[in-house]
């Protein structure tokens, strides 16, 4: 089933006092595109991550967003820095006697300086919390292909009765062509009469009205390639595979073949299903441009 380029997922998981929480949102593109905005302490784990999602998805702008929260108590250490104290402790010693100022210095004073007192925190091991992070990861893929599959099976529907439209189009076209031949034969018919009447046709012009007549006559190999152009649409939105790009190739082809058909056939039944074959095309084009 053909999916669209459009979808949202999120993926959470909490583990060991962290919760991962990862959300993707994804809008049409030409191409498969990962944008991916990570902490700082874990944008070592980016590839990897891309990587999962570049595998569930063939084409569209994704944009990825972990938070990391903490959700337990944290094992920080406090780290004296027992020189840097006794320094200050010497230098603020030497400050009293030479400016003459008695008192004591106090524990309160030292501690509140710069780099005496420290607080540590544990490094997050990218490696040790990986496992969570692609859990999450995983889901949130899950997740957004289950929206791009649902809204591809709608988008399907759509395309499948436009399809069909333009097929009821074309064979309406192929039944009024051989009155199209027939009307210019006529006209072909009468052109020669004046031709020979006026004492003018020659045998150069005699062939190059029958060239005329050959080409723009039948509009059958155009209304063939049509068909197989809505045929090989029908298979590609049944299929099961990222058909995006193969759907757009088609819609140029079969505008090709609508516009030849309309400069062929001066007809008026025949002009206004292809304007009508026009329009349906042209919504087919703007919905393709959803799909994956």
């Amino acid at each position: 089933m053909i999916k669209s380029m459009t979808g949202y997922g999120r993926g959470e998981v909490v583990t060991a006092g962290k919760k991962f929480t990862f959300e993707l949102k994804a809008v049409n593109h030409r191409y498969n595109e990962v944008v991916l905005r990570l902490p700082r302490s874990l944008t070592l784990l980016e590839d990897r991550i891309r990587r999962l999602i570049q595998a569930r998805t063939a084409r569209g702008r994704v944009d990825g967003f972990l938070g990391l929260e903490e959700c337990g108590e944290k094992n920080a250490t406090v780290k004296v820095d027992k020189a840097l104290a006794a320094a200050y402790y010497n230098a603020m010693k030497e400050l009293q006697e030479n400016l003459g100022i008695g008192g004591d210095i106090k524990l309160k004073q030292l501690v509140a300086l710069p780099g005496v007192l420290t607080v540590e925190e544990p490094a997050d091991d990218v490696e040790e919390w990986w496992p969570a992070i692609q859990i999450a990861v995983e889901a949130a893929v899950d997740n957004l292909v289950r929206m791009r599959t649902v809204e591809g099976e709608q988008l399907s529907k759509d395309l499948l009765k436009r399809v069909e439209q333009l097929t009821c189009l074309n064979q309406s076209i192929r039944e009024r062509s051989p009155q199209v031949v027939e009307d210019y034969r006529e006209r072909l018919g009468a052109r020669l009469n004046d031709y020979m009447r006026d004492s003018i046709i020659t045998p150069e012009r005699l062939a190059a009205e029958a060239t005329i007549f050959a080409e723009r006559s039948s509009i059958t190999e155009e209304n063939v390639r049509l068909e197989s152009h809505l045929q090989q649409m029908k298979s590609c939105l049944t299929g099961g595979e990222a058909v995006g790009r193969k759907l757009d190739f088609l819609i140029q082809e079969m505008n090709r073949e609508i516009n030849t058909i309309a400069s062929k056939a001066s007809d008026l039944e025949i002009s206004r299903a292809v304007v009508e074959a026009k329009s349906e095309l042209e919504k087919i084009r703007e919905q393709v441009q959803n799909i994956e």
